[in-house]
This record gives structure tokens, C-alpha cells and sequence, in this order.
């Protein structure tokens, strides 16, 4: 391809762009893999006649992280590495303040803030500052950054020479200082909301964060060899080299596997909704351990879950494919009862699961959806546009679709990210997409009768003012009554400052008091 010194690198990509037929955007790299800049020239960008240059054109991937939020945000990475974000701009709906940094981004993470990886291994963040979004303190420390991982408040990225840095919520793994020096050779992080878990070099593995996130792993450390590691919220489960499991973390929550121990033999894969936990074992059978009423107890489907490939699990229930790509749900009634739409679960290849609902892809590329409605369970609205869907990832209420052709459909509760008209025209080419998450939500769950049986109904409430008056230790109520579902709240506070491990907004801390 001929083209003049003093032309654009920009203008040569547009032309390969062209001459390949490739459609959206792409980045053009030098000999050495490094990417150009498109403002400048060929003779400034030093090209030279002969070089071989490469046009990179990401895949179209879409992925999210943790759900359960007042609000969210959604971050969609681009083909040229280019971010475009929308949703809440208090959980990182807006970028405007580090957008012209935001070029060759490789990889995004997110909690309440967000974090991208560039392509010269440098991470730049944005969102809520004390949840990781101002790296400030800890910015001339990463470099060559190779993987982040988040919890619901803090970031803890793996740098080239296997050491770790972390920034955020102290208390929730953005102090990894005790450890510090332990933390090398590190292949790979998991995290749960509050804690982190990291596999080093040796097999062995490092904790750290909240002990009520499971990161305090003391108890089973001996047992911790050659394992992988899947979190849910408040505990960790590692799947050891012969197939059995060890848990740690909270017991209600998915920590204490105890009951079922003798029948976890060959495990797979595990899942995890907030406070269960459901592991596929070779023979596509499940086991499933933890709070009954959200999954935790799959006897009444047990017999149907039967060469089982995938699961995936929302708030309170689990949604499981099996080998003729039908699907099984069990747990309450976000998601967990899926009735209405059970003669149309054919062909499924893909589920993601928003809070409170699920969506599934089918063979043809259309979507079913179900569960809560303002957590995404009702596409109605977009259901005609959903074709030749590539992948769908959710925010705490929201979905978002990555379609063949690159652009993107959103649905749910906009502020969650389910409202993307703000930035829809800049939605093309997308090759992944990242979900924050703002402030934890509590649910009270009551029996109510449903088309799928006496099942537990949650009634979720609105965000919490401060309350005043009250003293560090103290606990108040407040039961409201609506719709015949009753919801009680519990603020806690602790040192004057409002704090529980499951959820926070500031000065208030949410937990559930069951059977009240």
C-alpha cells in the first residue's frame, strides 16, 4: 500500500480498514506489535518502506462483574481501544475527566470505580474515589500490570513480576500490607465483596480483607494446594486437585460446606448466588450447600439436574443448562421461577444473570428473559431488536447485549446502566463491557404463593437516609408496610461511622434480620 510521508497514520488505517473490509474500528501496529498514534505522520511515526504493519480488530467480547446495586454503570471498551461509559456518574457513568487518557485500553475492571489496563501496562482509574477510582496514591507503582481483579470496594492488580498493588477500601483488600511481602509469584486473584484470594506460584494460597469476606483463611490454610478458586460474595470455595472442595469464609454465605462435604467428589465448576453456593460435578450432576430458601436446597429440581453444562446464579436463585439446552431454575422469585417462559428455553447457549433476573441466549441468537422486571426481567421494550445476539453481561438491574455487527442493546433500570441513549451512536465496535456497581441494596425475604409455589418474595428497599440521633452501636429499625410485603431494615454503625461487611452507603450499613 503506497501512501505520503506527510499523511496520517489515522488516514492509512482508515485505508487497510478499507482494503480489508473490515467493518468498525481497529488499531493499527508497527513491526514490534506497539501501536501508532493517529494523530501523527508516517515519517513521525518513523515507518519506513517495507515495514509490515498489523490492523488489531478486537473480538467482540462483553463482560461484567459483581451485581446487587442502588445504581450502576456500564463501561463499553471499543476496537480501538477507546472507552465509552454510561449509566450512574456516581459509580463511574462518567469518564469525562480521564477520557483522552483512556487510548489502547487492554482490559477494564470494575467495583464502585472503575480500572483500565493500557497497553503499556499503566492502569488509569475513575469513579468513586474511596472505592478505588483515585489510584493517585499508588499510580508510580503500576506498571507493566498484567491482571486486575475487584472486590466490592477495592482493586488488587498483578504486575509483571508476579508482585501485587492494591488501592481502595482498606478494609476490604485495598490494604494488603500485612502480606505484602508474601505476595509474590502470584499467577491469579479471585475476589470476593470484601476480600481477596490469591494462587501463588507454588499452588499455595494468600488471603486478605475482611474476615467476614473470607479473607482469613487460617483454618483451611494447610489444605490450600493446587487449587481453583471461585468466590461468592462473603466466602471463597477452592476445587483441590482431586475434585473435592474446601470452603472458607462466612457460614451463611456459602463458607461452611460441612453438610454436603461427602458429596462433593469430582467437582467441576462452582457457582454462587449471595448466600448458596451450587457445584457441577463430572457427571453433570449438582450439589448445592448454603441458605436454603435462595438455592441453597435444590431437592424439589434435583432429579432434573442431569448432565448439566453451565450455571449461573442471580441475587437468590440459580438457572442451570443442561446438555439438551434446556434450563432449571430453582431459588426464590428472582429468577428462581421461570414458568412463563419455560416452553422457550430451547436451544440455550448462554445465561447471565442481572440481581434479580436472568437472560438467556438461544441458538438462533434471539433472547428470553425473566425474573424481576425492573432488574431486566421484562426486554419487552427491546425485544425486536435483540438478533444475532453475541454475548449479554449485567450491572445489579440492568443487561447489556453485544450484537453481530458490534453495537449494543441495554435494558433494566437506568440507573443501573439500562438506559444507553445518552451514548448509543458511540456504541459501535464494541469488544467488551464492564459493569460497576454503586450501593449495596438489603432484601427481607416473606412466603408468599407464586405461579411456582410458596416461595420466598423479597421486597427491596429504597436507598436509606442517615439517621440522626443515633450512637456508634446502637441499631434501629424501620418496618415499612407496601403491596402487603413487609420490609424491615437494620442500620448499624460501628466507631461512629455506619459499617457491615455485606453492604454500605457511607454512614449506613444494611443487614437482613431473618425470620422478622
Amino acid at each position: 500500500m503506497e501512501v505520503k510521508a506527510d499523511a496520517s497514520v489515522e488516514s492509512l488505517k482508515h485505508r487497510a480498514q478499507s482494503a480489508l473490509v473490515v467493518p468498525g474500528r481497529g488499531r493499527l501496529l508497527n513491526s514490534s506489535g506497539e501501536a501508532l498514534d493517529g494523530a501523527q505522520t508516517i515519517t513521525e511515526a518513523r515507518l519506513m518502506s517495507g515495514d509490515v504493519l498489523t490492523l488489531h480488530v478486537n473480538q467482540v467480547q462483553l463482560k461484567a462483574t459483581r451485581r446487587g446495586a442502588l445504581f450502576s454503570a456500564f463501561a463499553a471498551l471499543l476496537g480501538d481501544g477507546s472507552v465509552v461509559t454510561w449509566g450512574k456518574a456516581e459509580a463511574g457513568g462518567d469518564n469525562s475527566a480521564v477520557q483522552d487518557q483512556l487510548r489502547d485500553v487492554q482490559q477494564i475492571q470494575a467495583s464502585a470505580a472503575f480500572a483500565a489496563v493500557l497497553g503499556d501496562g499503566s492502569v488509569i482509574t475513575w469513579g468513586r474515589a474511596d472505592f478505588g477510582g483515585d489510584s493517585s496514591a499508588v499510580q508510580d507503582q503500576l506498571r507493566d500490570v498484567q491482571q486486575i481483579q475487584a472486590s466490592y470496594s477495592a482493586f488488587a492488580a498483578i504486575l509483571g513480576d508476579g508482585s501485587v498493588v492494591t488501592w481502595g477500601w482498606p478494609d476490604f483488600g485495598g490494604d494488603s500490607s500485612a502480606v505484602q511481602d508474601q505476595l509474590r509469584d502470584v499467577q491469579q486473584i479471585q475476589a470476593s465483596d470484601g476480600a481477596f484470594a490469591a494462587i501463588l506460584g507454588d499452588g499455595s494460597v494468600l488471603t486478605w480483607g475482611s474476615a467476614a469476606h473470607g479473607g482469613d483463611s487460617g483454618a483451611v490454610q494447610d489444605q490450600l494446594r493446587d487449587v481453583q478458586i471461585q468466590a461468592s460474595r462473603r466466602a471463597f470455595a477452592a476445587i483441590l486437585g482431586d475434585g473435592s472442595v474446601v470452603t472458607w469464609g462466612n457460614a451463611d454465605y456459602g463458607g461452611d460446606s460441612s453438610a454436603v462435604q461427602d458429596q462433593l467428589r469430582d467437582v467441576q465448576q462452582i457457582q454462587a448466588s449471595v448466600p448458596a453456593s451450587a457445584a457441577i460435578l463430572s457427571d453433570g450432576s449438582v450439589v448445592t450447600w448454603g441458605r436454603a430458601d435462595t438455592g441453597g436446597a435444590s431437592s424439589a429440581v434435583q432429579h432434573q439436574l442431569r448432565e448439566v453444562q453451565q450455571i449461573q446464579a442471580s441475587y437468590g436463585a440459580f438457572a442451570a443448562i443442561l446438555g439438551d439446552g434446556s434450563v432449571i431454575t430453582w431459588g426464590f422469585d428472582y429468577g428462581g421461577c421461570s414458568s412463563a417462559v419455560q416452553d422457550q428455553l430451547r436451544d440455550v447457549q448462554q445465561i447471565q444473570a442481572s440481581g434479580g433476573a436472568f437472560a438467556a441466549i438461544l441458538g438462533d441468537g434471539s433472547v428470553v428473559t425473566w425474573g424481576r422486571a425492573d432488574d431486566g426481567g421484562d426486554s419487552g421494550a427491546v425485544q425486536d431488536q435483540l438478533r444475532e445476539v453475541q454475548q449479554i453481561e449485567a450491572s445489579g438491574g440492568a443487561f447489556a447485549a453485544i450484537l453481530g455487527d458490534g453495537s449494543v442493546i441495554t435494558w433494566g433500570g437506568a440507573d443501573f446502566g439500562g438506559d444507553s441513549s445518552a451514548v448509543q451512536d458511540q456504541l459501535r465496535d464494541v469488544q467488551q463491557i464492564q459493569a460497576s456497581v454503586g450501593f449495596d441494596v438489603f432484601a427481607t425475604m416473606v412466603a408468599v404463593a407464586s405461579s411456582c409455589g410458596l416461595l420466598p418474595l423479597i421486597s427491596v428497599l429504597a436507598l436509606l437516609a442517615l439517621i440522626p440521633g443515633v450512637k456508634p452501636g446502637e441499631r434501629v429499625s424501620d418496618i415499612e408496610q407496601g403491596d402487603g410485603e413487609p420490609a424491615v431494615a437494620t442500620a448499624a454503625y460501628e466507631n461512629g461511622r455506619g459499617y457491615d461487611p455485606l453492604m454500605r452507603h457511607d454512614g449506613l450499613a444494611v443487614e437482613a434480620m431473618d425470620g422478622q
